[in-house]
Protein backbone atom coordinates (compact mmCIF):
# COMPACT_ATOMS: atom_id res chain seq x y z
CA UNK A 1 0.00 0.00 0.00
CA UNK A 2 1.45 3.54 -1.21
CA UNK A 3 1.50 6.54 1.47
CA UNK A 4 -0.61 9.38 -0.06
CA UNK A 5 -3.43 11.20 0.61
CA UNK A 6 -6.56 9.10 0.95
CA UNK A 7 -9.82 10.60 0.32
CA UNK A 8 -12.64 10.49 3.09
CA UNK A 9 -14.59 7.08 1.84
CA UNK A 10 -10.84 5.78 1.76
CA UNK A 11 -9.86 6.85 4.96
CA UNK A 12 -13.25 5.00 6.00
CA UNK A 13 -12.45 1.79 4.73
CA UNK A 14 -8.63 1.80 6.29
CA UNK A 15 -10.16 2.20 9.87
CA UNK A 16 -13.08 -0.28 9.19
CA UNK A 17 -10.84 -3.23 8.04
CA UNK A 18 -8.40 -2.39 10.77
CA UNK A 19 -11.20 -2.46 13.24
CA UNK A 20 -12.98 -5.97 11.55
CA UNK A 21 -8.97 -7.66 11.41
CA UNK A 22 -9.75 -7.96 7.62
CA UNK A 23 -7.41 -7.79 4.86
CA UNK A 24 -7.79 -6.39 1.17
CA UNK A 25 -6.51 -7.86 -1.55
CA UNK A 26 -6.24 -6.56 -5.60
CA UNK A 27 -5.60 -7.56 -8.74
CA UNK A 28 -3.84 -5.01 -10.85
CA UNK A 29 -6.13 -4.52 -12.69
CA UNK A 30 -9.10 -2.87 -10.46
CA UNK A 31 -9.49 0.94 -10.31
CA UNK A 32 -6.54 2.61 -8.59
CA UNK A 33 -8.60 4.01 -5.85
CA UNK A 34 -8.93 0.67 -4.45
CA UNK A 35 -5.19 -0.66 -5.38
CA UNK A 36 -4.87 2.78 -3.40
CA UNK A 37 -6.35 1.24 0.15
CA UNK A 38 -5.00 -2.37 -0.67
CA UNK A 39 -3.19 -4.32 1.84
CA UNK A 40 -1.31 -6.45 -1.01
CA UNK A 41 -1.95 -5.61 -4.59
CA UNK A 42 -0.57 -8.03 -7.23
CA UNK A 43 -1.39 -10.93 -9.70
CA UNK A 44 -3.29 -14.18 -9.63
CA UNK A 45 -0.21 -16.14 -8.24
CA UNK A 46 0.88 -13.29 -6.04
CA UNK A 47 -2.29 -13.19 -4.27
CA UNK A 48 -2.73 -16.73 -4.12
CA UNK A 49 0.09 -16.67 -1.93
CA UNK A 50 -0.88 -13.43 0.32
CA UNK A 51 -4.44 -15.41 0.64
CA UNK A 52 -3.05 -18.89 1.71
CA UNK A 53 -0.64 -16.85 4.49
CA UNK A 54 -3.58 -14.75 5.95
CA UNK A 55 -4.26 -14.92 9.52
CA UNK A 56 -7.12 -12.00 8.86
CA UNK A 57 -10.47 -12.75 10.08
CA UNK A 58 -11.80 -11.44 6.84
CA UNK A 59 -10.16 -11.13 3.16
CA UNK A 60 -12.01 -9.03 0.77
CA UNK A 61 -11.09 -9.79 -2.55
CA UNK A 62 -11.44 -6.88 -4.69
CA UNK A 63 -10.85 -8.67 -7.99
CA UNK A 64 -13.20 -10.96 -9.73
CA UNK A 65 -14.96 -14.57 -8.48
CA UNK A 66 -12.64 -16.96 -9.62
CA UNK A 67 -9.93 -14.89 -7.82
CA UNK A 68 -11.76 -14.59 -4.57
CA UNK A 69 -12.93 -18.62 -5.07
CA UNK A 70 -9.56 -19.22 -5.09
CA UNK A 71 -8.73 -17.48 -1.47
CA UNK A 72 -11.56 -19.38 -0.34
CA UNK A 73 -10.09 -22.65 -1.33
CA UNK A 74 -6.84 -21.69 0.33
CA UNK A 75 -8.02 -20.77 3.34
CA UNK A 76 -11.07 -22.32 3.69
CA UNK A 77 -11.60 -20.83 7.69
CA UNK A 78 -11.02 -17.17 6.78
CA UNK A 79 -14.85 -15.17 5.79
CA UNK A 80 -13.82 -14.37 1.86
CA UNK A 81 -16.21 -11.65 0.83
CA UNK A 82 -16.23 -9.87 -2.83
CA UNK A 83 -17.70 -6.50 -3.00
CA UNK A 84 -20.06 -7.76 -6.54
CA UNK A 85 -21.04 -10.95 -7.24
CA UNK A 86 -20.98 -9.78 -10.98
CA UNK A 87 -17.68 -9.39 -11.18
CA UNK A 88 -16.90 -12.36 -13.03
CA UNK A 89 -15.11 -13.70 -16.17
CA UNK A 90 -15.06 -14.39 -20.02
CA UNK A 91 -12.51 -16.55 -20.16
CA UNK A 92 -13.72 -18.71 -17.15
CA UNK A 93 -17.50 -18.43 -18.47
CA UNK A 94 -15.89 -19.93 -21.47
CA UNK A 95 -15.71 -23.30 -19.90
CA UNK A 96 -18.30 -25.44 -18.78
CA UNK A 97 -17.92 -28.31 -16.05
CA UNK A 98 -19.41 -30.42 -18.26
CA UNK A 99 -18.33 -29.77 -21.34
CA UNK A 100 -14.76 -30.14 -19.64
CA UNK A 101 -15.50 -33.35 -17.49
CA UNK A 102 -16.42 -35.05 -20.90
CA UNK A 103 -13.13 -33.85 -22.52
CA UNK A 104 -11.23 -35.28 -19.76
CA UNK A 105 -12.86 -38.56 -20.88
CA UNK A 106 -12.16 -38.59 -24.04
CA UNK A 107 -8.46 -38.37 -23.14
CA UNK A 108 -8.33 -40.39 -20.30
CA UNK A 109 -4.09 -40.45 -20.70
CA UNK A 110 -3.63 -36.60 -20.60
CA UNK A 111 -2.42 -34.50 -17.46
CA UNK A 112 -5.07 -31.51 -17.30
CA UNK A 113 -3.33 -28.21 -16.71
CA UNK A 114 -6.25 -25.50 -16.03
CA UNK A 115 -5.36 -21.76 -16.09
CA UNK A 116 -6.25 -20.47 -12.96
CA UNK A 117 -8.76 -18.17 -14.37
CA UNK A 118 -11.67 -20.89 -13.84
CA UNK A 119 -14.06 -22.23 -11.70
CA UNK A 120 -13.47 -23.59 -8.73
CA UNK A 121 -15.50 -26.91 -10.25
CA UNK A 122 -12.81 -26.89 -13.22
CA UNK A 123 -10.00 -26.93 -10.63
CA UNK A 124 -11.48 -29.40 -9.08
CA UNK A 125 -11.86 -31.61 -12.11
CA UNK A 126 -8.00 -30.45 -12.98
CA UNK A 127 -4.62 -31.90 -11.86
CA UNK A 128 -2.31 -28.87 -11.84
CA UNK A 129 -3.48 -25.11 -12.09
CA UNK A 130 -1.32 -22.29 -13.44
CA UNK A 131 -1.01 -18.75 -13.87
CA UNK A 132 0.68 -16.68 -16.67
CA UNK A 133 3.32 -16.12 -14.17
CA UNK A 134 4.58 -19.85 -13.92
CA UNK A 135 2.85 -21.66 -16.76
CA UNK A 136 5.96 -22.57 -18.80
CA UNK A 137 7.53 -23.89 -15.26
CA UNK A 138 5.09 -25.96 -14.86
CA UNK A 139 4.53 -27.39 -18.16
CA UNK A 140 8.28 -28.13 -18.57
CA UNK A 141 8.58 -29.81 -15.14
CA UNK A 142 6.43 -32.74 -16.59
CA UNK A 143 8.09 -35.82 -18.90
CA UNK A 144 8.18 -34.81 -22.17
CA UNK A 145 6.08 -38.12 -23.51
CA UNK A 146 3.49 -36.60 -20.57
CA UNK A 147 0.08 -35.85 -22.87
CA UNK A 148 -1.32 -32.60 -21.94
CA UNK A 149 -4.77 -31.03 -21.98
CA UNK A 150 -4.73 -27.35 -21.65
CA UNK A 151 -7.34 -25.39 -20.58
CA UNK A 152 -9.30 -22.69 -20.58
CA UNK A 153 -7.30 -20.16 -22.39
CA UNK A 154 -6.46 -20.61 -25.97
CA UNK A 155 -4.14 -17.70 -26.86
CA UNK A 156 -2.19 -19.08 -23.27
CA UNK A 157 -2.18 -22.60 -24.65
CA UNK A 158 -0.67 -21.78 -28.18
CA UNK A 159 2.15 -19.31 -26.21
CA UNK A 160 3.17 -22.33 -24.24
CA UNK A 161 3.52 -24.92 -26.91
CA UNK A 162 5.92 -22.26 -28.70
CA UNK A 163 7.74 -21.42 -25.38
CA UNK A 164 8.05 -25.56 -24.40
CA UNK A 165 7.80 -27.59 -27.88
CA UNK A 166 4.83 -29.23 -26.13
CA UNK A 167 2.08 -30.57 -28.21
CA UNK A 168 -1.23 -29.74 -25.82
CA UNK A 169 -4.93 -30.40 -26.65
CA UNK A 170 -6.30 -27.19 -25.86
CA UNK A 171 -9.73 -25.74 -24.79
CA UNK A 172 -11.11 -23.18 -27.18
CA UNK A 173 -11.60 -20.56 -24.74
CA UNK A 174 -10.33 -16.59 -24.62
CA UNK A 175 -10.45 -13.69 -22.63
CA UNK A 176 -12.36 -10.91 -24.11
CA UNK A 177 -9.97 -8.24 -23.09
CA UNK A 178 -6.61 -9.75 -24.34
CA UNK A 179 -8.49 -10.76 -28.02
CA UNK A 180 -9.46 -6.94 -28.06
CA UNK A 181 -5.80 -5.67 -29.33
CA UNK A 182 -5.86 -4.27 -32.69
CA UNK A 183 -2.66 -5.12 -34.78
CA UNK A 184 -3.28 -2.10 -37.62
CA UNK A 185 -3.49 1.00 -34.42
CA UNK A 186 -0.36 -0.88 -33.07
CA UNK A 187 1.73 -0.62 -36.03
CA UNK A 188 0.22 2.63 -36.20
CA UNK A 189 1.22 3.69 -32.34
CA UNK A 190 4.98 2.16 -33.32
CA UNK A 191 5.29 4.40 -36.44
CA UNK A 192 4.74 7.52 -33.70
CA UNK A 193 6.94 5.88 -31.51
CA UNK A 194 9.42 4.10 -32.42
CA UNK A 195 11.59 3.53 -30.09
CA UNK A 196 9.14 2.36 -27.78
CA UNK A 197 9.48 -1.78 -26.29
CA UNK A 198 6.05 -3.67 -26.75
CA UNK A 199 4.59 -5.53 -23.70
CA UNK A 200 2.18 -8.10 -24.04
CA UNK A 201 0.39 -10.78 -22.33
CA UNK A 202 0.42 -14.28 -23.16
CA UNK A 203 -3.91 -13.96 -22.85
CA UNK A 204 -3.48 -12.07 -26.17
CA UNK A 205 -3.50 -13.06 -29.66
CA UNK A 206 -0.62 -14.79 -31.52
CA UNK A 207 0.16 -11.82 -33.73
CA UNK A 208 -0.12 -9.37 -31.24
CA UNK A 209 2.72 -11.60 -29.27
CA UNK A 210 4.96 -11.94 -32.35
CA UNK A 211 5.49 -8.40 -32.70
CA UNK A 212 6.27 -7.95 -28.70
CA UNK A 213 9.75 -7.08 -27.64
CA UNK A 214 8.77 -8.94 -24.54
CA UNK A 215 5.37 -11.54 -23.18
CA UNK A 216 5.00 -12.36 -19.94
CA UNK A 217 2.41 -11.99 -16.81
CA UNK A 218 1.16 -8.77 -15.62
CA UNK A 219 3.75 -8.80 -12.61
CA UNK A 220 6.56 -9.71 -15.24
CA UNK A 221 5.17 -6.58 -17.38
CA UNK A 222 5.83 -4.12 -14.05
CA UNK A 223 9.63 -5.75 -13.64
CA UNK A 224 10.44 -5.64 -17.16
CA UNK A 225 9.43 -1.68 -17.17
CA UNK A 226 11.42 -1.07 -13.85
CA UNK A 227 14.53 -2.46 -14.83
CA UNK A 228 14.67 -1.65 -18.67
CA UNK A 229 16.70 1.59 -19.54
CA UNK A 230 14.20 1.97 -22.50
CA UNK A 231 11.88 5.08 -21.95
CA UNK A 232 8.39 4.22 -23.67
CA UNK A 233 6.03 1.17 -23.37
CA UNK A 234 3.33 0.09 -25.30
CA UNK A 235 1.52 -1.81 -23.00
CA UNK A 236 -0.56 -5.00 -24.52
CA UNK A 237 -2.82 -5.70 -21.01
CA UNK A 238 -5.97 -4.34 -19.17
CA UNK A 239 -5.84 -0.99 -18.31
CA UNK A 240 -5.67 -0.76 -14.90
CA UNK A 241 -2.28 -2.12 -14.57
CA UNK A 242 -0.97 1.41 -15.63
CA UNK A 243 -1.57 2.49 -11.98
CA UNK A 244 1.30 0.46 -10.79
CA UNK A 245 3.64 1.10 -13.48
CA UNK A 246 2.93 4.83 -13.16
CA UNK A 247 3.66 4.73 -9.22
CA UNK A 248 6.66 2.62 -9.86
CA UNK A 249 8.31 4.16 -12.93
CA UNK A 250 7.00 7.56 -13.18
CA UNK A 251 9.49 8.76 -15.00
CA UNK A 252 8.66 6.19 -17.97
CA UNK A 253 6.26 6.73 -20.75
CA UNK A 254 3.23 4.13 -20.85
CA UNK A 255 0.71 4.01 -23.78
CA UNK A 256 -1.86 1.63 -23.87
CA UNK A 257 -2.44 -0.80 -27.25
CA UNK A 258 -5.81 0.19 -28.50
CA UNK A 259 -8.77 -1.86 -28.86
CA UNK A 260 -10.17 -2.70 -32.64
CA UNK A 261 -13.41 -1.02 -31.22
CA UNK A 262 -12.94 2.79 -30.20
CA UNK A 263 -13.15 3.23 -26.26
CA UNK A 264 -13.58 6.37 -24.05
CA UNK A 265 -10.24 5.23 -22.48
CA UNK A 266 -8.38 4.18 -26.12
CA UNK A 267 -7.22 1.28 -24.16
CA UNK A 268 -8.72 -2.18 -23.06
CA UNK A 269 -10.54 -2.49 -20.20
CA UNK A 270 -12.35 -5.58 -18.07
CA UNK A 271 -15.92 -4.48 -17.33
CA UNK A 272 -15.90 -7.00 -14.65
CA UNK A 273 -12.72 -5.73 -13.03
CA UNK A 274 -14.13 -2.50 -13.29
CA UNK A 275 -17.33 -3.60 -11.41
CA UNK A 276 -15.57 -3.08 -8.08
CA UNK A 277 -16.37 0.44 -6.73
CA UNK A 278 -14.63 2.31 -3.58
CA UNK A 279 -18.56 2.43 -2.48
CA UNK A 280 -19.10 -1.43 -3.19
CA UNK A 281 -15.84 -2.49 -1.28
CA UNK A 282 -16.87 -0.12 1.84
CA UNK A 283 -20.44 -1.83 1.74
CA UNK A 284 -19.30 -5.16 1.72
CA UNK A 285 -16.68 -5.29 4.53
CA UNK A 286 -19.84 -3.49 6.74
CA UNK A 287 -22.44 -6.06 5.97
CA UNK A 288 -19.75 -8.95 5.34
CA UNK A 289 -21.33 -9.98 2.32
CA UNK A 290 -21.43 -10.89 -0.76
CA UNK A 291 -19.62 -14.01 0.83
CA UNK A 292 -17.82 -16.64 -0.97
CA UNK A 293 -19.24 -20.10 -0.08
CA UNK A 294 -18.38 -23.48 -1.97
CA UNK A 295 -19.28 -26.87 -1.25
CA UNK A 296 -16.57 -28.45 0.70
CA UNK A 297 -16.02 -31.21 -1.72
CA UNK A 298 -15.52 -29.06 -4.48
CA UNK A 299 -13.22 -26.70 -1.93
CA UNK A 300 -10.88 -29.96 -0.96
CA UNK A 301 -10.65 -31.50 -4.59
CA UNK A 302 -9.77 -28.04 -6.11
CA UNK A 303 -7.04 -27.67 -3.19
CA UNK A 304 -4.65 -30.72 -4.94
CA UNK A 305 -4.29 -29.16 -8.22
CA UNK A 306 -3.49 -25.21 -6.86
CA UNK A 307 -1.12 -26.86 -4.16
CA UNK A 308 0.45 -28.72 -7.06
CA UNK A 309 1.12 -25.33 -8.70
CA UNK A 310 2.41 -23.03 -5.52
CA UNK A 311 4.71 -26.10 -4.54
CA UNK A 312 6.44 -26.04 -7.86
CA UNK A 313 6.12 -22.18 -7.95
Amino acid sequence: MFTMDLSPLQSQLVNLKTQKNAVILAHYYQRPEIQQIADHVGDSLELSRKASESIAEILVFCGVHFMAETAKILNPNCKVLIPDLEAGCSLADSCAVLDFVQMRKSHPDHLAVSYINCSAEIKAHSDYICTSSNAVKIINSFPRDQKIIFAPDRNLGEYLIRETGREMVLWDGACAVHEAFSVQKLIELVQSYPSAKILAHPESKSEILKIAHFTGSTSAMIRYITESSADKFLIGTEAGILHQMKELAPEKTLIPIPTKEDTTCACSECAYMKVNTLQKVLQCLETESPEIILDPLVSSLALVPIRRMLQLS
